[in-house]
């Protein structure tokens, strides 16, 4: 629906990994990038890559080797599912040619779970942005957006990061830390 908040996620077919070296990060995160981003581009051909700038926010993600999480906001009916069907794609094309694989990389369809509170959006960041176990360091993680390391057009805290004044969003991660027993089994079902 517009106007919305979803977790959507999705992992390696048969729990494999879907990101082998640093290389394949970077390029699922350049596909989003491409798509989100205002500035418009064309692909190798010259033909306009589907933007969904205006459509859809980022609001957070993490990159795990058999799976990734992204927090978006939808503005226009269908634009997720649009969008992720695209970047599956892509993706997919890259890392079949890349490690001269052939079928499916994903699972299956991705999951999105609806977020109805904008409340929820903050505990559902913060699981996202703990996933990993060097949480604080892990590159592959909007987390440096929420602490004004990295600025882009693409990624956009701002909904959830205004709920923290002063900077204080990453005190709000670290104060769930010790609960992180309790994500990890969340890991586990929302990874199903």
């Amino acid at each position: 629906m517009p106007g919305e908040v979803y977790h959507v996620y999705n992992r390696g077919n048969n729990k494999q990994p879907i990101f082998l070296d640093e290389q394949d990060y970077a390029v699922f995160l350049n596909i989003i990038k491409l798509s989100l981003q205002e500035e418009r581009t064309t692909d190798k051909f010259g033909r306009p890559r589907k933007n969904w700038y205006g459509d859809i926010e980022l609001l957070a993600f993490c990159l795990m080797p058999n799976h990734f999480h992204l927090l978006l906001y939808q503005k226009s009916e269908r634009a997720i599912s649009d969008f992720m069907r695209g970047l599956a794609t892509s993706y997919t094309g890259y890392m079949n040619h890349k490690y001269d694989w052939t079928g499916h990389l994903f699972q299956g369809v991705f999951k999105a779970s609806h977020i109805d509170e904008n409340s929820y959006w903050l505990h559902i960041s913060r699981y996202i942005h703990l996933n990993p176990k060097a949480w604080r360091t892990w590159e592959w993680s909007s987390l440096p957006y929420y602490t004004q390391e990295k600025q882009a057009d693409w990624v956009r805290p701002d909904r959830i990061a205004q709920a923290f004044p002063n900077g204080t969003y990453l005190g709000f991660v670290a104060d769930y830390e010790s609960h992180k027993d309790m994500l990890d089994e969340l890991k586990h079902i929302t990874a199903d």
